[in-house]
Protein backbone atom coordinates (compact mmCIF):
# COMPACT_ATOMS: atom_id res chain seq x y z
CA UNK A 1 0.00 0.00 0.00
CA UNK A 2 2.56 1.90 0.76
CA UNK A 3 4.60 1.58 -2.48
CA UNK A 4 1.01 2.05 -4.30
CA UNK A 5 1.01 5.54 -2.69
CA UNK A 6 4.35 6.95 -3.66
CA UNK A 7 3.99 5.58 -7.11
CA UNK A 8 0.81 7.86 -6.97
CA UNK A 9 2.16 11.27 -5.22
CA UNK A 10 4.74 12.37 -8.20
CA UNK A 11 1.44 12.04 -10.71
CA UNK A 12 -1.33 13.80 -8.22
CA UNK A 13 1.60 16.34 -7.44
CA UNK A 14 1.99 16.70 -11.31
CA UNK A 15 -1.97 17.48 -12.20
CA UNK A 16 -2.43 20.23 -8.86
CA UNK A 17 1.34 21.79 -10.55
CA UNK A 18 -0.96 21.47 -14.11
CA UNK A 19 -4.03 23.00 -12.42
CA UNK A 20 -2.49 25.60 -10.61
CA UNK A 21 -0.92 27.01 -13.67
CA UNK A 22 -3.38 26.47 -15.86
CA UNK A 23 -5.47 28.52 -13.26
CA UNK A 24 -2.75 31.54 -13.39
CA UNK A 25 -2.73 31.47 -17.34
CA UNK A 26 -6.66 31.80 -16.84
CA UNK A 27 -6.40 34.48 -14.71
CA UNK A 28 -4.06 36.44 -16.64
CA UNK A 29 -6.04 36.31 -19.56
CA UNK A 30 -9.30 37.41 -18.35
CA UNK A 31 -7.50 40.34 -16.57
CA UNK A 32 -6.17 41.44 -20.05
CA UNK A 33 -8.79 39.81 -22.18
CA UNK A 34 -12.07 41.61 -20.39
CA UNK A 35 -10.71 45.38 -20.72
CA UNK A 36 -9.96 45.00 -24.68
CA UNK A 37 -13.54 43.08 -25.48
CA UNK A 38 -14.79 46.43 -23.33
CA UNK A 39 -12.97 48.37 -25.76
CA UNK A 40 -14.08 46.99 -28.81
CA UNK A 41 -17.63 46.25 -27.62
CA UNK A 42 -17.48 50.27 -26.23
CA UNK A 43 -16.70 51.40 -29.65
CA UNK A 44 -19.50 50.22 -30.99
CA UNK A 45 -21.64 52.07 -28.70
CA UNK A 46 -22.81 55.42 -27.95
CA UNK A 47 -21.73 57.23 -24.86
CA UNK A 48 -25.48 57.15 -23.55
CA UNK A 49 -25.22 53.66 -24.06
CA UNK A 50 -21.98 52.99 -22.36
CA UNK A 51 -23.87 55.04 -18.87
CA UNK A 52 -26.92 53.19 -19.60
CA UNK A 53 -25.55 50.04 -20.37
CA UNK A 54 -21.89 49.46 -19.68
CA UNK A 55 -21.21 45.47 -19.82
CA UNK A 56 -23.56 44.53 -22.46
CA UNK A 57 -23.59 44.28 -26.25
CA UNK A 58 -24.71 47.25 -28.29
CA UNK A 59 -28.30 47.98 -28.91
CA UNK A 60 -27.75 49.41 -31.47
CA UNK A 61 -24.80 49.11 -33.07
CA UNK A 62 -22.71 52.16 -33.83
CA UNK A 63 -19.83 51.49 -36.52
CA UNK A 64 -19.43 55.42 -37.10
CA UNK A 65 -16.93 55.51 -34.25
CA UNK A 66 -15.01 52.79 -36.05
CA UNK A 67 -15.45 54.15 -40.00
CA UNK A 68 -14.85 58.15 -38.35
CA UNK A 69 -11.25 57.37 -37.81
CA UNK A 70 -11.04 54.58 -40.52
CA UNK A 71 -11.70 57.63 -42.81
CA UNK A 72 -9.46 60.11 -41.29
CA UNK A 73 -6.27 61.01 -43.25
CA UNK A 74 -4.79 62.37 -39.88
CA UNK A 75 -4.60 58.66 -38.77
CA UNK A 76 -3.24 57.28 -41.31
CA UNK A 77 -0.47 59.88 -41.57
CA UNK A 78 0.31 59.33 -38.12
CA UNK A 79 0.26 55.44 -38.71
CA UNK A 80 2.98 56.09 -41.29
CA UNK A 81 4.85 58.11 -39.42
CA UNK A 82 4.97 55.59 -36.07
CA UNK A 83 5.95 53.30 -38.95
CA UNK A 84 8.65 55.53 -40.53
CA UNK A 85 9.85 55.74 -37.06
CA UNK A 86 9.65 52.35 -35.37
CA UNK A 87 11.87 50.44 -38.70
CA UNK A 88 14.14 52.86 -39.16
CA UNK A 89 15.38 53.26 -35.40
CA UNK A 90 14.80 49.45 -35.60
CA UNK A 91 17.62 49.36 -37.84
CA UNK A 92 20.11 51.71 -36.26
CA UNK A 93 19.82 49.77 -32.76
CA UNK A 94 20.30 46.26 -34.47
CA UNK A 95 22.79 47.18 -36.84
CA UNK A 96 25.25 49.04 -34.15
CA UNK A 97 24.13 47.03 -31.36
CA UNK A 98 25.29 43.51 -32.91
CA UNK A 99 28.75 45.59 -34.08
CA UNK A 100 29.32 46.31 -30.70
CA UNK A 101 28.31 42.84 -28.92
CA UNK A 102 30.38 40.89 -31.53
CA UNK A 103 33.78 43.51 -30.13
CA UNK A 104 32.41 42.54 -26.77
CA UNK A 105 32.36 39.09 -27.07
CA UNK A 106 34.88 37.91 -29.51
CA UNK A 107 37.71 40.10 -28.77
CA UNK A 108 39.76 40.84 -25.65
CA UNK A 109 41.26 44.23 -24.81
CA UNK A 110 41.88 45.93 -22.05
CA UNK A 111 38.99 47.88 -20.82
CA UNK A 112 36.91 45.73 -22.36
CA UNK A 113 34.63 45.09 -19.29
CA UNK A 114 34.75 48.17 -18.01
CA UNK A 115 33.58 49.50 -21.68
CA UNK A 116 30.53 46.86 -21.20
CA UNK A 117 29.89 48.04 -17.64
CA UNK A 118 29.06 51.58 -18.79
CA UNK A 119 26.89 50.33 -21.42
CA UNK A 120 24.99 48.13 -19.35
CA UNK A 121 24.74 51.11 -16.31
CA UNK A 122 22.57 52.72 -18.95
CA UNK A 123 19.94 50.46 -17.82
CA UNK A 124 19.37 52.31 -14.55
CA UNK A 125 18.91 55.87 -15.55
CA UNK A 126 15.05 56.26 -16.95
CA UNK A 127 14.52 58.35 -20.18
CA UNK A 128 12.48 61.25 -17.84
CA UNK A 129 15.99 61.99 -16.68
CA UNK A 130 17.74 63.23 -19.69
CA UNK A 131 14.80 64.55 -21.23
CA UNK A 132 15.92 68.39 -20.45
CA UNK A 133 19.83 68.02 -21.72
CA UNK A 134 18.34 66.12 -24.63
CA UNK A 135 16.06 68.75 -25.50
CA UNK A 136 18.51 71.07 -25.31
CA UNK A 137 20.96 69.03 -27.62
CA UNK A 138 17.86 68.60 -30.52
CA UNK A 139 17.27 71.89 -30.47
CA UNK A 140 21.02 73.05 -30.64
CA UNK A 141 21.73 70.51 -33.55
CA UNK A 142 18.14 71.67 -34.96
CA UNK A 143 17.00 68.32 -35.10
CA UNK A 144 13.19 69.53 -33.33
CA UNK A 145 10.85 68.97 -35.57
CA UNK A 146 12.30 66.16 -37.51
CA UNK A 147 12.11 62.67 -37.23
CA UNK A 148 15.88 62.16 -36.52
CA UNK A 149 15.12 63.78 -33.01
CA UNK A 150 13.43 60.60 -32.47
CA UNK A 151 14.71 58.27 -34.12
CA UNK A 152 18.70 58.90 -32.56
CA UNK A 153 17.39 58.88 -29.02
CA UNK A 154 15.54 56.03 -29.03
CA UNK A 155 18.57 54.49 -30.91
CA UNK A 156 20.66 54.94 -28.28
CA UNK A 157 18.33 54.38 -25.03
CA UNK A 158 17.77 51.08 -26.94
CA UNK A 159 21.25 49.97 -27.53
CA UNK A 160 22.43 48.71 -23.60
CA UNK A 161 19.69 46.03 -23.47
CA UNK A 162 20.04 45.24 -26.86
CA UNK A 163 23.75 44.41 -26.47
CA UNK A 164 23.95 42.65 -23.43
CA UNK A 165 21.16 40.56 -25.21
CA UNK A 166 23.15 40.08 -28.64
CA UNK A 167 26.39 39.56 -26.38
CA UNK A 168 25.11 36.46 -24.80
CA UNK A 169 24.34 35.04 -28.02
CA UNK A 170 27.30 35.70 -29.37
CA UNK A 171 29.39 34.72 -26.60
CA UNK A 172 27.73 30.85 -26.80
CA UNK A 173 29.02 30.50 -30.30
CA UNK A 174 31.80 27.67 -29.82
CA UNK A 175 35.03 29.18 -30.49
CA UNK A 176 36.06 26.21 -32.82
CA UNK A 177 33.59 27.45 -35.71
CA UNK A 178 35.39 31.22 -35.51
CA UNK A 179 39.00 29.12 -35.96
CA UNK A 180 37.64 27.49 -38.59
CA UNK A 181 36.70 30.08 -40.83
CA UNK A 182 39.48 32.14 -39.81
CA UNK A 183 41.64 29.10 -41.25
CA UNK A 184 39.50 29.22 -44.22
CA UNK A 185 40.38 32.62 -44.87
CA UNK A 186 37.43 34.76 -43.50
CA UNK A 187 38.29 37.92 -41.93
CA UNK A 188 36.57 38.83 -38.74
CA UNK A 189 34.21 41.15 -40.50
CA UNK A 190 33.07 38.21 -42.56
CA UNK A 191 33.09 35.90 -39.82
CA UNK A 192 30.35 38.62 -38.12
CA UNK A 193 28.68 38.84 -41.48
CA UNK A 194 28.46 35.37 -42.95
CA UNK A 195 28.22 32.96 -39.98
CA UNK A 196 27.42 34.78 -36.86
CA UNK A 197 24.62 36.94 -37.63
CA UNK A 198 23.11 34.05 -39.78
CA UNK A 199 23.52 31.71 -36.73
CA UNK A 200 21.86 34.68 -34.06
CA UNK A 201 18.71 34.89 -36.21
CA UNK A 202 16.61 34.15 -33.09
CA UNK A 203 18.82 36.48 -30.93
CA UNK A 204 18.34 39.20 -33.83
CA UNK A 205 14.47 38.87 -34.12
CA UNK A 206 13.97 38.84 -30.75
CA UNK A 207 15.78 42.27 -29.90
CA UNK A 208 13.95 43.82 -33.74
CA UNK A 209 10.74 42.83 -31.85
CA UNK A 210 11.51 44.55 -28.89
CA UNK A 211 12.88 47.65 -30.49
CA UNK A 212 9.77 48.12 -32.64
CA UNK A 213 7.47 47.27 -29.19
CA UNK A 214 9.20 50.31 -27.64
CA UNK A 215 9.31 52.67 -30.69
CA UNK A 216 5.97 52.42 -31.17
CA UNK A 217 4.63 53.28 -27.88
CA UNK A 218 7.09 56.00 -27.23
CA UNK A 219 4.71 59.47 -26.07
CA UNK A 220 7.02 61.55 -24.13
CA UNK A 221 9.80 62.23 -26.38
CA UNK A 222 8.06 62.74 -29.83
CA UNK A 223 5.85 64.86 -27.24
CA UNK A 224 8.96 67.15 -26.89
CA UNK A 225 10.07 66.64 -30.40
CA UNK A 226 7.27 67.36 -32.48
CA UNK A 227 5.16 70.34 -32.70
CA UNK A 228 3.79 69.83 -36.29
CA UNK A 229 1.07 68.19 -36.15
CA UNK A 230 1.81 66.28 -39.74
CA UNK A 231 4.65 64.61 -37.69
CA UNK A 232 2.39 63.44 -34.75
CA UNK A 233 2.97 59.31 -34.04
CA UNK A 234 -0.03 56.89 -32.71
CA UNK A 235 0.30 57.69 -28.97
CA UNK A 236 0.23 61.43 -29.72
CA UNK A 237 -2.83 61.38 -31.80
CA UNK A 238 -4.56 59.29 -29.27
CA UNK A 239 -4.01 62.08 -26.58
CA UNK A 240 -5.02 64.90 -29.29
CA UNK A 241 -7.86 63.04 -29.84
CA UNK A 242 -8.90 62.78 -26.50
CA UNK A 243 -9.15 66.38 -26.06
CA UNK A 244 -10.57 66.96 -29.13
CA UNK A 245 -13.88 64.56 -28.32
CA UNK A 246 -13.57 64.46 -24.62
CA UNK A 247 -16.99 64.46 -23.97
CA UNK A 248 -17.87 61.34 -26.77
CA UNK A 249 -15.77 58.19 -24.49
CA UNK A 250 -17.30 56.12 -27.34
CA UNK A 251 -15.62 57.37 -30.46
CA UNK A 252 -12.21 57.86 -28.31
CA UNK A 253 -12.75 54.50 -27.42
CA UNK A 254 -12.70 53.31 -30.97
CA UNK A 255 -10.03 55.31 -31.69
CA UNK A 256 -7.96 53.57 -29.21
CA UNK A 257 -8.67 50.05 -30.26
CA UNK A 258 -7.96 51.24 -33.83
CA UNK A 259 -4.71 52.43 -32.81
CA UNK A 260 -4.05 49.49 -30.94
CA UNK A 261 -4.22 46.74 -33.68
CA UNK A 262 -1.31 47.63 -35.95
CA UNK A 263 0.77 46.83 -32.84
CA UNK A 264 -1.70 43.58 -31.67
CA UNK A 265 -0.75 42.77 -35.48
CA UNK A 266 2.65 42.78 -35.34
CA UNK A 267 3.07 41.30 -32.19
CA UNK A 268 1.17 38.75 -33.21
CA UNK A 269 2.97 37.86 -36.36
CA UNK A 270 6.19 38.27 -34.23
CA UNK A 271 5.37 36.54 -31.63
CA UNK A 272 6.91 33.20 -32.78
CA UNK A 273 10.14 34.96 -33.58
CA UNK A 274 10.33 36.52 -29.85
CA UNK A 275 9.41 33.40 -28.01
CA UNK A 276 12.10 31.17 -29.88
CA UNK A 277 14.86 33.82 -29.36
CA UNK A 278 14.02 34.05 -25.93
CA UNK A 279 14.03 30.09 -25.54
CA UNK A 280 17.41 30.13 -27.46
CA UNK A 281 18.69 32.79 -25.89
CA UNK A 282 17.99 31.15 -22.31
CA UNK A 283 19.50 27.60 -23.45
CA UNK A 284 22.00 28.96 -24.88
CA UNK A 285 23.07 30.77 -21.47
Amino acid sequence: MSANRHKQSPTSGGLLRSLSLHTIVVITALFVGIPLVYGVLGGFKTTAQLSSNPIGLPSPWVPENYTSVLASSSFWQMLWNSTYIAVLTTLVVVAVSALAAFVFARFAFRGREALFTMFAAGLMFPFAVAILPLFVLLRMFGLLDNPLGVILPQAAFGMPMTIIILRGFFRAIPGEIEEAAILDGCSPFGFFWRILLPMARPAIATVSVLAVVNSWNQFMLPLVVFSDDSLFTIPLGVQQFQGQYATDVARVMAYIVVAMLPALGFYAVAERQLVSGLTAGAIKG
